[in-house]
């Protein structure tokens, strides 16, 4: 058994290590995305500490936020993993091995999957008046297909993503509110309309909390679901623990 409590022999699934990292091991391929994986970042502390995941094949990075590309976590995974990082992203990254710069509107390979690059309506620079770096979601395309939106608000192009078994979707944040470039449970479950997934997976909410505030705790989930079934019922709702897991070849597929 592996460090992150999977089984080597075990192929198919997806598990959620809490804010926006997810492992997807798909058609024999191991793919983490925005790894953020420390107890605590500035002011903001984890819930639930997690194992730094293993035999990792590719990261993705959606943007250059603090809390999607954060360098220990990725140090911890390994310099010489491969990095895909939004274009002109690659200067961050010094010291990693091998990165891949990529924008929407690429495809790419990874081991057996073919990876599309998407819009995100979001502000991916580093910092406030830094350089202008945009955000990216990714679409994995092998024997399901996986929609990895990063941060983003809504956009009319997720009508024309195609066909999605399972969305892994942001429906908050780490405060008490979000802000513009962000999805609320509400806007979350008005992207369902548009995307048609088979199954969501709502992640980026639950993980980090402001030191000394209280802990909102699962009140965003919850309300996503609530919202999810007014606004598609036909999408499966899959509510994670910090760790949890989904079988792929359990979810239906078009």
């Amino acid at each position: 058994m592996s460090a992150d409590g999977s089984d080597g022999a075990e192929r198919g699934h997806l598990r959620w290590l809490g804010h926006s990292t997810v492992i997807v091991d798909l058609d024999g391929t191991r793919v983490l995305t925005d790894p953020l994986l420390r107890r605590r970042i500035m002011h903001l502390r984890r819930a639930a500490a997690v194992p730094v995941p293993d035999r990792i094949d590719a990261i993705l990075i959606s943007h250059l936020h603090y809390d999607h590309l954060d360098l220990p976590s990725l140090a911890r995974i390994g310099a010489g993993t491969h990095i895909v990082v939004p274009r002109g992203g690659r200067r961050t990254l010094r010291g990693f091995e091998r990165v891949t710069e990529v924008a929407p509107g690429d495809r790419i390979e990874l081991g057996l999957l073919q990876v599309d690059v998407t819009e995100a309506i979001h502000d991916g620079r580093r910092a406030r008046f830094g350089r202008q770096i945009p955000a990216v979601g990714y679409i994995l395309h092998g024997s399901r297909s996986v929609y990895f939106a990063g941060d983003t608000d809504l956009f009319d192009g997720m009508s024309g993503l195609g066909s999605i078994d399972v969305a892994l979707l942001p429906i908050w944040g780490w405060g008490p509110s979000v802000g513009a470039g962000h999805l609320d449970p509400e806007s979350a479950a008005a992207a369902l309309r548009l995307l048609r997934p088979r199954v969501v997976v709502p992640i980026h909410w639950g993980t980090y909390h402001v030191i000394g505030r209280r802990d909102i705790g699962r009140a965003p989930a919850d309300a996503f679901a609530i919202a999810a079934l007014q606004a598609a019922p036909d999408v499966d709702v899959r509510v994670l623990p910090v760790g949890g897991t989904l079988d792929l070849a359990l979810t239906p597929t078009g």
